[in-house]
C-alpha cells in the first residue's frame, strides 16, 4: 500500500502517499496465510515439535517446574526446559503467573473505543483505489478499508462504545451509515451491512505494559503477551517479530547464557516497547482527525521537502518508524528535535519579518 486514500465527509478523496520521496510502502498481509507459513516451516524443522490443545494451568517459580494441561482433559504433566517463552497474546497465561511476583509491574488500558468487522466484496473491489489504505475520518472515529489476495477488503470501523450502543437497528444503522460514510454503502450493499454489523459486538482495545519481560533464570514474554498494542500503527506483528531478532542477537552476544540474556532483552527492549504504544495511540488521533486538518497537511509538506533535500539528515515520523530499523524511542527523539528545530525556523522567520517592518519604519520616516 503505497499510501492513505482519504475519503472526505464531503465526498471528495484525496491520496496521501507514505513517503512520496523514495516511494517506500507498507504491506496488508493476511494473518492467516502468515501462521500457515510459519507453522509450515516449524513442522519442517527437525528442532521443533508442535503440540496442540495444551493448556499452562501453573508455574513454580522456585522449582522452575510448569503444568501443563492436555487435550482439555484432568490429564496434568509437569515439565521444565532450558528456557521457558511466553509467547500467548494480550491476555498470556504466563505474564498472569508473573503478574504475582512481589515488585513485577503492570498496567493494562482498554480504549474507551472499539472495532466491529465489516467487508467489501470482491465484485465490488473494482469501485476502490488500489495499493492504498482506505481512511473514512470522521473526528472523534474512523473506518478504514484494507485489501485482501482475494480482491475483497477488510472494513474495520473504530468508533466510541457509546456510538456502538446508540445503533440498536437495521434503520437507525443505514441512517448513521448514509450520513457518515454514504461512500461506503454502495461498496458493502446494504444487506451484508446489516448482517455483519450485528453479527457480533464491538471488540474492545487494549494496551499492556510491564516493567519486566523475564523471571528468574529461565522465564520470559515476548511479543504482545509483553507489550500489546492498538493497531493502528500496523506494528504490533511487527514489534514481536523484532522482539525475536533482539532476543536472537543477545543469544550470540552471550553464547547462549540463558539468564544473562533475558536480563538483557528487558533492558534493551522495554523503553521501545512502551514508545510504540504511545505511538498507536498518537496515530489513531492522526488517522482519525489529525489527517483532515491544514496543520498536518502543511508538516507533511516540511516533511517531504525537508527530507528530500537531506534524506539522511531529515527522516519524518512515519518513515522513521515504518521504513527503518530505528527503535521506537529514538523516533520520538528525533521527531522533538524536528520539531524543535522547525520552532526556531518559524521564530528566526517571525524575528525576521518583525525586523524588516521596523527598519521599514525607520527608514521611512528619516
Amino acid at each position: 500500500m503505497v499510501g492513505r486514500y482519504l475519503h472526505r465527509n464531503d465526498g471528495l478523496t484525496v491520496s496521501v502517499p507514505y513517503d512520496p520521496v523514495l516511494n517506500q510502502c507498507i504491506y496488508s498481509v493476511g494473518r492467516n496465510m502468515l501462521n500457515h507459513i510459519l507453522l509450515d516451516v516449524a513442522e519442517r524443522s527437525e528442532a521443533a515439535s508442535l503440540c496442540f490443545e495444551h493448556k499452562l494451568v501453573n508455574v513454580d517459580f522456585k522449582t522452575d517446574i510448569i503444568t501443563i494441561q492436555k487435550n482439555g482433559w484432568e490429564d496434568l504433566v509437569k515439565t521444565t526446559a532450558d528456557l521457558i517463552v511466553g509467547a500467548d497474546g494480550a491476555f498470556s497465561s504466563l505474564r498472569t503467573f508473573m503478574q504475582k511476583i512481589p515488585l513485577f509491574n503492570f498496567s493494562q488500558n482498554f480504549v474507551d473505543h472499539g472495532y466491529l468487522e465489516l467487508s467489501i466484496p470482491p465484485e465490488k473491489s473494482g469501485d476502490m483505489m488500489k495499493n492504498h489504505l482506505h481512511i473514512w475520518p470522521r473526528g472523534d472515529f474512523m473506518m478504514i478499508a484494507l485489501p485482501n489476495r482475494d480482491t475483497s477488503w477488510t472494513v474495520t470501523l473504530f468508533m466510541p462504545f457509546k456510538n456502538f450502543d446508540a445503533i440498536t437497528n437495521a434503520e437507525e444503522l443505514l441512517s448513521f451509515f448514509k450520513t457518515t460514510f454514504p461512500d461506503a454503502v454502495p461498496l458493502m450493499g446494504e444487506d451484508t451491512l446489516k448482517e455483519s454489523y450485528f453479527k457480533t459486538p464491538p471488540q474492545p482495545l487494549v494496551s499492556i505494559k510491564c516493567s519486566q519481560y523475564h523471571h528468574g533464570k529461565k522465564f520470559m514474554i515476548i511479543g504482545d503477551a509483553a507489550h500489546a498494542i492498538v493497531p493502528f500503527y500496523g506494528q504490533g506483528m511487527n514489534a514481536g517479530f523484532e522482539d525475536c531478532t533482539i532476543l536472537n542477537e543477545i543469544l550470540n552476544e552471550t553464547d547462549d547464557d540463558i539468564q544473562k540474556s533475558i536480563e538483557l532483552f528487558t533492558e534493551r527492549r522495554r523503553e521501545d516497547a512502551f514508545a510504540i504504544s504511545d505511538l498507536a495511540l498518537y496515530n489513531y488521533e492522526e488517522m482519525r482527525d489529525l489527517v483532515t486538518k491544514p496543520s498536518y497537511r502543511a508538516r507533511k509538506a516540511i516533511d517531504k521537502y525537508m527530507s528530500k533535500m537531506w534524506p539522511k539528515f531529515w527522516v519524518p515520523l512515519y518513515n522513521s518508524v515504518s521504513f527503518s530499523h530505528m527503535g521506537y524511542q529514538q523516533c520520538i527523539e528525533n521527531r522533538k528535535w524536528q520539531n524543535g528545530v522547525l520552532i526556531i525556523g518559524l521564530s528566526l522567520a517571525i524575528a525576521t519579518v518583525v525586523l524588516t517592518s521596523l527598519l521599514s519604519r525607520v527608514l521611512a520616516n528619516t
